[in-house]
């Protein structure tokens, strides 16, 4: 059995509103904490119409009250954004409200685009310092220490799990020297996946957090009956990487039947390079593909992104994820 959470970007479907999306995320949430999901993510975008969590702690906040156990958690803060001191107390804040339930990824993206990442008046240097923005965000996490004159409150103490999320090698680097656990980002750039978890494991040094590396791939995952059904439920998903390649700004569309009637040749070159680690098909196939997956990369959990436009099919393809789960097996040397 395989670990698995999910990656939740909280959707406008067309015909939809924000708060619609922000509630549908939280009852996804629901529905995959009663079938035993390890935790659900949520990721920070901006200027992005379909995409509703920005405001991450806000939105980590709504869907932890609706649920009980299941953790949550920033899939991620893009940590250039914000002052690491802000982020210490919205996450102490969050953890004062969610004891033991609440993890923090950082990665060093804007997640946005040069005009929109200087309304957020950042510098884009300040990606320059991402190692230093751990390191201080993790001290104002941690005990207090005597004489400290700064402290976060609520966040000192609290010690919220930190993760490096990355899609290149300086993120497996980054996370390895620091002995943190490690999220892939191959559901979106999986160009670096393998080398990246090569060197994140070989360069590997236990921390107080973390005493063995712990892997994290991110994966699309569409399930439904059949294979074709599955693939069709993929064009909404589909479009929406076509939209990004063309610099539309378009809601979730609901699927079509022929994915080549919407996209050019370079749009689904381009899309289907980004989208290459997807697993989409019933759940035979979603099983196959997913013990490949792990086979491939000896990964501890996959965190999978499913989306679909129709919120029941949303669900019952996460119910055949779950399934197909249960079955995957770890190979023997990533065990523990």
């Amino acid at each position: 059995m395989i670990p698995l959470s999910v990656l939740e970007l909280g959707r406008v479907r067309q015909g939809g509103t924000t708060r619609i999306a922000l509630d549908d995320a939280r009852d996804l949430a629901r529905h995959v904490e009663a079938l035993g999901f390890t935790r659900i993510w949520v990721a920070e975008h901006h200027n992005m119409p379909m995409v509703t969590t920005a405001a991450t702690s806000l939105v980590i906040a709504h869907i932890a009250a609706g649920t009980s156990t299941i953790r949550v958690g920033a899939g991620g803060i893009m940590l250039p954004n914000h002052a690491p001191y802000v982020i210490a107390e919205q996450f102490g804040t969050l953890a004062a409200l969610f004891p033991r339930r609440i993890d923090l990824g950082v990665g060093r993206a804007p997640g946005t685009d040069q005009q929109t990442l200087r309304a957020l008046r950042r510098d884009p240097a300040a990606a320059d310092h991402f190692p230093q923005d751990v390191l201080e965000l993790q001290a104002f996490l941690g005990p207090t220490a005597p004489g400290q004159r700064i402290e976060a409150i609520p966040g000192a103490g609290t010690e919220v799990p930190l993760w490096i999320l990355g899609s290149s090698l300086f993120g497996a680097q980054l996370a390895a020297q620091l002995g943190l656990p490690f999220g892939f980002a191959s559901h979106f750039s999986p160009q670096h996946l393998d080398a990246a978890l090569s060197i994140y494991r070989a360069r590997f040094t236990p921390s107080p957090q973390l005493s063995a590396p712990h892997a994290m791939v991110g994966v699309n995952i569409i399930a439904a009956a059949t294979d074709a059904e599955a693939r069709r439920l993929a064009t909404s998903q589909q479009m929406s990487f076509a939209d990004i390649v063309r610099g539309a700004r378009r809601l979730m569309q609901p699927p079509i039947d022929d994915i080549d009637t919407y996209w050019s040749a370079e749009e689904k070159l381009h899309a289907s390079q980004m989208l290459r680690c997807s697993i989409i098909g019933s759940v035979d196939t979603v099983l196959e593909g997913m013990q490949a997956l792990v086979d491939r990369t000896s990964a501890d959990e996959l965190i999978v992104v499913s989306d679909v436009y129709d919120l029941d099919q949303r669900r019952r393809s996460f119910d055949m994820i779950a399934a197909a789960g249960q079955l995957v097996t770890r190979p023997v040397a990533a065990t523990r």
